[in-house]
């Protein structure tokens, strides 16, 4: 299964940056893009799922605490 990157904006605005087949490249290049998007709204998250739609749905679910 892959791992994606993705940029999550206020408002469940989501938008994939890039998919791996490794979490140390997906982590790495996650870490870089939150360097330099320090000042961007949202947040650059990685996923681990079956396929891109399942990750969009985990992203959009609220977590209780």
């Amino acid at each position: 299964m892959p791992y994606y990157v993705f940029h999550v904006r206020p408002f469940a605005q989501i938008e994939k940056l890039a998919e791996f087949d490794a979490f140390r490249e997906a982590s790495t290049h996650a870490k870089s893009l939150r360097a330099t998007q320090a000042h961007a709204p949202g947040r650059i998250k990685v996923m681990f799922a079956d396929n891109e739609r399942r990750e969009e749905d985990l992203l959009c679910r609220v977590r209780e605490a």
